[in-house]
């Protein structure tokens, strides 16, 4: 089984960082890539980062600059530095990753239960 547990949110005043981290238990799965999405209130859910198992990153434009991400030794830590933060990047945020059986050629998605991001004017 795959199960996803997502830290570091929290409240954060404008201008400020945020490092948030999802570690995933995987058994007899390999992961195929890790990313984040986010859902702002009002609006639907966005893609916001990943990481694939080669080690390329994709980062949204309308953070690009702003957030990074990792992972750790083990790959399966993902990692999602947030600087200079927006009351715009309100939201909650998403752990998100691609893992299959190999051989099997059919991948599953998973998601973690969302971490609340707050920032303040």
């Amino acid at each position: 089984q795959v199960q996803l547990v997502e830290s570091g949110g929290g409240l954060v005043q404008a201008g400020g960082s945020l490092r948030l981290s999802c570690a995933a238990s995987v058994r007899s799965f390999s992961i195929r890539a890790m990313g984040w999405y986010r859902q702002c209130p009002g609006k639907q859910r966005e893609f916001v980062g990943r990481i694939s198992a080669d080690g390329s990153t994709n980062i949204a434009d309308s953070v690009k600059g702003r957030f990074t991400m990792s992972r750790d030794a083990t790959n399966n830590t993902v990692h999602l530095q947030m600087n200079s933060l927006k009351a715009e990047d309100t939201a909650v945020y998403y752990c998100n990753i691609r893992s299959a059986r190999p051989p099997a050629p059919a991948e599953s998605v998973h998601w973690g239960q969302g971490t609340q991001v707050t920032v303040s004017s």
